[in-house]
């Protein structure tokens, strides 16, 4: 046992990831009243992370989700297993008129002083109607898994989609894996269907049976309903408003080994302060800062968790784990799309203290 979790040595998945599959159209700079192209992701907030720890880390993953039988579901699945993800997918046939769907994100990238504007089309989306007994757990986990993943967004998207996950979880822990939420707060996506007291009650439930949890304060404020801390920060970059809240946290949820977060401090889209910080069971863990020269921001937080738990899954010590997803996190903004182009070598190279100087 280390970082009082228990992870098992081995098994036929490293990571296991519960969420949505969707597509992202990208028209670079341009607003989309404007755009007259778009360049399209395939992303997911959980699905990321199992995309990140495949590609980079080398690490065997896989994705339990929702498919349409569509094209953009066939664009989709292709771009899942050439990340080198497997896919568990429970599949729905689209009716040729509305659906179901799989979900479309809109986000253009801003540019300067410009932020980015992000909307969704989530209409009749697949994965929203997956619903307890729809996955066949015993079938997926049949090699044995030692990590499992879900998030927030995949919580928000229906009243089932929350109890999907607490099944998840609990098949998963019988199979005696390590389990992670990032509870990803998005408030336009719980509004829908049931606001902040909703998400407080879902997100509750599931914190309640998790080991390692992925949030910010305002995520644990406004996902959890934990109260915040009475020091105040003093830059966006300082953690000891979110090491405040950690004794919230953990009063309310015992059984949680790793609390962690990124920070970032916005001077313009472009340009962004970036740090990291952990609890890891008992222990303050920050890793170090440095100004950002962003491309794509999407991703960046989800590559943060990918190197964090790659580190945790490895046996790293607490602050490497920790300067791995804060350098992983970096090196993902710098590129186009929400999952990583980065080698594990730039990422051990930018983590120990590397720069931009160009290799030869």
């Amino acid at each position: 046992m280390k970082y009082g979790l228990t992870i098992p040595q081995k098994g036929a998945l490293d990571f296991v990831s519960l969420g949505a599959l969707v597509h992202r159209l990208d028209p670079g700079i341009i607003p989309f009243r404007k755009a007259t192209e778009c360049r399209i992701h395939v992303s997911g907030g959980e699905f990321n992370v199992a995309a990140n720890l495949a590609d980079c880390f080398g690490l065997h993953t896989g994705i339990v989700t929702a498919m349409a039988d569509y094209p953009i579901g066939d664009l989709i699945a292709e771009r899942v297993k050439a990340m080198g993800v497997r896919a568990f997918y429970r599949r729905f046939k689209h009716n040729g008129v509305n659906g179901p769907n799989m979900a479309t994100v809109y986000s253009d990238m801003g540019h300067g002083v410009r932020a980015p504007v992000v909307f969704y089309n989530r209409a009749n989306e697949a994965a929203a109607l997956l619903k307890p007994g729809d996955l066949d757990w015993p079938s997926i986990f049949a090699g044995g898994v030692r990590w499992f993943h879900s998030g927030g967004i995949f919580a928000s998207l229906s009243e089932t989609t929350g109890q999907v996950i607490l099944e998840g979880i609990r098949a998963a822990k019988a199979a005696g894996a390590v389990i992670s939420f990032d509870l990803n707060f998005r408030e336009k996506l719980w509004n829908i269907w049931g606001g902040r007291e909703r998400a407080a009650e879902t997100l509750g439930r599931i914190a309640s049976e998790v080991d390692v949890l992925v949030g910010n304060e305002e995520d644990l404020q406004k996902g959890l309903g934990i109260a915040g801390p009475e020091v105040a920060a003093k830059s966006k970059l300082d953690p000891s408003a979110f090491f405040g809240m950690i004794d919230n946290v953990i009063r309310q949820y015992p059984q949680i080994k790793v609390v962690a977060t990124t920070m970032r401090e916005v001077h313009s889209t472009n340009r962004h302060g970036w740090a990291a910080v952990a609890w890891i069971d008992g222990r303050t863990c920050a890793s170090p800062s440095c100004d950002l020269e962003i491309y794509d921001r999407v991703g960046g937080g989800d590559g943060f968790a990918s190197g964090l738990f790659y580190g945790l899954l490895t046996g790293e010590e607490p602050e490497e784990a920790v300067n791995l997803g804060w350098a992983h996190g970096a090196l993902l903004t710098t590129f186009p799309g929400d999952t990583t182009m980065a080698t594990i070598d730039q990422v051990r190279s930018f983590a120990r203290g590397g720069s931009a100087r160009i290799q030869r």
